[in-house]
């Protein structure tokens, strides 16, 4: 059973960056998707992008994409959500997700184009991540 630990937030500035990192236990990755949900307070979970178990297979939340960059590391059994040009309203705690059925999970996207948190049964605690205007 893989354990999830996420890493990297904090305070920024808006229009600044940051790189939130999921480390993983108990199993390898490299057979996992892998994906990144959000969460602000007062507001729904949101899914912001995910990534299969081939690097070339990813999924961005309109709100995110061309400013998110997700990838993977094998080799440290890690994933990382790269966010550039942040604003305000990507102020949320992060969470990493990871599905054992990484096929379907980077097929079936919400409304907004990110991943659905149904298709994740593994969860870590979260990151806050603060943007200031």
């Amino acid at each position: 059973q893989v354990q999830l630990v996420e890493s990297g937030g904090g305070l920024v500035e808006s229009g600044g960056s940051l790189r939130l990192s999921c480390a993983a236990s108990g199993s390898t990755l490299e057979y996992y998707a892998v994906a990144w949900f959000r969460q602000a307070p007062g507001k729904e979970r949101e899914g912001v992008s995910c990534i299969g178990a081939a690097e070339d297979s990813t999924c961005y939340a309109a709100s995110v994409k061309d400013r998110f960059k997700v990838s993977r590391d094998n080799a440290k059994n890690t994933i990382y959500l790269e966010m550039n040009s942040m604003k305000p309203e990507d102020t949320a705690v992060y969470f990493c997700a990871a599905s054992s059925s990484p096929v379907m999970a980077t097929m079936v996207r919400d409304m907004s184009g990110g991943p659905l948190a149904t298709q994740y049964g593994y969860w870590g605690q979260g990151t806050q991540v603060t943007v200031s205007s």
